[in-house]
C-alpha cells in the first residue's frame, strides 16, 4: 500500500514537472523569437562545466546570426542580445528601467552579495557614487611613479627568471604586478609580489585565481541559478580569502578613524562611507565596506593580468605587429630623450592602445552583460519582453560577428586606427560595458596595462617557445564565467640590445 502511494505521488510529480516543462518550453515560440529547444533540466545551457560560457555564448551567436536568440538558461528563459542599436537602449538610453543584473549572491555570502559588481538599486547606486572619484585622471596620474617602478621591477624578474634558466608562466608573472598595483595604490599596502613572487595579498589573489568544481559551481549558481546560493551556502569569493580580507580591510578602516589617517585611496573612500550613513539613514555595514573592495583587488587584478596574457600570447606569435608596436614606442621614446612614459604620454600613443583594444576584442574578461528589466519592454515592433526576463548582452558574440567585425578572428589592431575606428558600429564593442553600469576601473585598468606593455616591448622581443599554445587553439577554463587560459602560458624572452 505504502509503495504504490509512493508511486502514485512520484508519478503526479512528474506528470506536474512534464506540463510545466512543456509550458515553459512554448515561451519564446509564443513570442516569435528564434530558438532551440530545450533540455528539461539545462534548458540550452549544455556549456555548464564543459565550455566557457563566454567561448558558448560566441559560438552561440555564430550559429543562429540574427539580433535575437531566446534561450533557457536551466528552467529560466533569457534573451540573448546582439543587436548594437537595441544595446545601446538597454544599456544607456533606457538604464533606468535597467538598473539591476540578473547575478546575485545571497545572504550566507554578505561579502559576495553586497559588492558594486552584485548589488541591486538602490543601495548599488548609493555605493557607486561614493568611490566614482577615487578613479579620476588627477589621482590615476599620481600613481606615475608605483606604475614605472613596479614594471621595471617586472622586467628585472623576466631577466632573473631568464638567467636562472626558468621559464616563466606569464599569467603569475602579471598577477603578482597587478596585484601589487592594487594593494599598495587602492589599498595603501605595501607589497612586493613582483620581487618575491609572494606577499600576503598575493596570497589572497593566489586563490582567487583557482576554480575547482566546487568553487566551478559556487559561481555559476551566482551568475546563472542565484536561487541555489542560500540553499547550499555558496560563495562568490573563497571563504579563507574573505576572511583574511575583511578582517585586514576593517581593521586598516578602524587605524585611519581612530587617527584621522587619510591615504588618498580607495579606502579613504571607504572610511567615508564608514562615517556617513545611506540614504535610508542606515549605517554602512562593515560586511558592506569589505565587500567593496574584496571586489576591487577581484575584478582589478585577474581581469588585467588575463588580458595581459592574451595580449603577450598574441604578440609572440604575430612578429609583424610587434615590430610595428616596437617602432611606435622607441621612437615615442627617443623623442623624449629616454625619460619614462607617464601618463599623458600612453594616452597619446595611437598603435599601443590600438592592440590593447584589439586584444579586449578577442578576448573580452566578461563575454556578456546581464540585465533585468523592470516592466514589460518593446524590444521592437513585434517584440515585447515581459517584465523581469533576464536580458544578456551578447558582446563576445558581437565583438566576432564578421558583419560588425571583418575576419574577426585575425588580431588586427589596424581595425581601431582613427581611420577605421570610425567605421566601428557603436555599441558593437564592450569589453568594459557601458552606460552607468560599466566598469569603474576601466581607465585604471588601461593605465596599468599600457605601463606593463610598453616597458616589455621595448625590453624583450616576444617569440613563442616550442610547443606553446597557438591563439587559435587555445583552451578555456570551463568552470569560470570569465575569459581566461585553462592551462599556464609561457613565451620566449629576448632582450633588446
Amino acid at each position: 500500500m505504502l509503495l504504490t502511494l509512493l508511486v502514485a505521488v512520484l508519478a503526479c510529480l512528474l506528470v506536474i514537472l512534464y506540463i510545466q516543462h512543456r509550458k515553459n518550453s512554448r515561451f519564446w515560440a509564443e513570442l516569435g523569437v528564434p530558438h532551440s529547444p530545450p533540455h528539461p533540466l539545462l534548458g540550452n545551457f549544455e556549456c555548464f562545466f564543459r565550455h566557457n560560457v563566454g567561448i558558448w555564448m560566441r559560438d552561440l551567436h555564430a550559429k543562429f546570426q540574427v539580433p535575437f536568440i531566446g534561450i533557457w538558461v536551466f528552467r529560466q528563459p533569457v534573451l540573448m542580445v546582439a543587436d548594437p542599436e537595441v544595446t545601446r537602449r538597454i544599456l544607456l538610453s533606457d538604464s533606468d528601467l535597467f538598473r539591476n543584473r540578473n547575478l546575485a549572491s545571497g545572504k550566507s555570502d554578505p561579502v559576495g552579495g553586497l559588492n558594486i559588481f552584485t548589488i541591486k538599486d538602490p543601495t548599488w547606486s548609493n555605493i557607486r557614487r561614493r568611490i566614482t572619484y577615487i578613479f579620476t585622471a588627477a589621482k590615476l596620474k599620481a600613481m606615475h611613479g608605483l606604475l614605472s617602478s613596479k614594471s621595471k621591477a617586472t622586467i628585472t624578474r623576466i631577466r632573473q627568471d631568464k638567467a636562472n634558466n626558468k621559464t616563466t608562466e606569464i599569467r603569475t608573472l602579471f598577477a603578482d604586478y597587478t596585484t601589487d598595483i592594487i594593494g599598495t595604490s587602492l589599498f595603501g599596502m605595501q607589497n612586493d609580489a613582483v620581487g618575491t613572487g609572494d606577499s600576503a595579498l598575493r596570497a589572497v589573489t593566489r586563490e582567487f585565481m583557482k576554480f575547482n568544481w566546487f568553487r566551478g559551481l559556487s559561481i555559476y549558481s551566482i551568475f546563472f541559478w542565484p536561487a541555489l546560493v542560500d540553499i547550499f551556502r555558496f560563495t562568490f569569493f573563497p571563504k579563507k580569502s574573505v576572511d583574511f580580507f575583511r578582517k585586514t580591510v576593517n581593521t586598516i578602516i578602524e587605524h585611519r578613524i581612530t587617527n584621522n589617517l587619510e591615504n588618498n585611496d580607495f579606502l579613504d573612500a571607504l572610511v567615508k562611507m564608514k562615517k556617513e550613513k545611506l540614504d535610508d539613514g542606515q549605517e554602512f555595514s562593515d560586511d558592506l565596506l569589505a565587500a567593496q573592495a574584496t571586489i576591487m583587488l577581484q575584478g582589478g587584478f585577474d581581469t588585467s593580468a588575463v588580458a595581459l596574457t592574451f595580449m603577450v600570447n598574441e604578440l609572440a606569435h604575430n612578429s609583424k605587429i610587434q615590430e610595428k608596436l616596437y617602432e611606435e614606442l622607441s621612437e615615442a621614446k627617443n623623442k623624449k630623450d629616454g625619460a619614462d612614459f607617464n601618463f599623458g604620454d600612453l594616452e597619446k600613443l595611437v598603435y599601443l592602445n590600438c592592440v590593447i583594444k584589439e586584444s579586449l576584442r578577442r578576448y573580452p574578461p566578461m563575454g556578456w552583460l546581464d540585465r533585468i528589466c523592470s516592466i514589460d519592454y518593446k524590444i521592437n515592433d513585434t517584440l515585447t519582453l515581459p517584465a523581469h526576463t533576464p536580458v544578456y548582452i551578447n558582446a563576445i558574440g558581437m565583438h566576432h560577428d564578421p558583419n560588425l567585425f571583418p575576419d574577426p578572428y585575425k588580431f588586427d589592431p589596424d581595425r581601431f586606427l582613427p581611420e577605421n575606428e570610425q567605421n566601428i558600429v557603436p555599441f558593437s564593442y564592450l569589453p568594459f560595458g557601458d552606460g552607468p553600469r560599466m566598469c569603474i576601473g576601466k581607465r585604471f585598468a588601461q593605465m596599468s596595462m599600457r605601463y606593463l606593455l610598453s616597458e616589455l616591448i621595448l625590453s624583450m622581443e616576444l617569440q613563442p617557445l616550442p610547443c606553446s599554445t597557438t591563439p587559435s587553439k587555445m583552451i578555456f577554463e570551463s568552470k569560470a564565467p570569465f575569459l581566461m587560459p585553462e592551462h599556464p602560458i609561457s613565451v620566449e624572452f629576448i632582450p633588446r640590445n
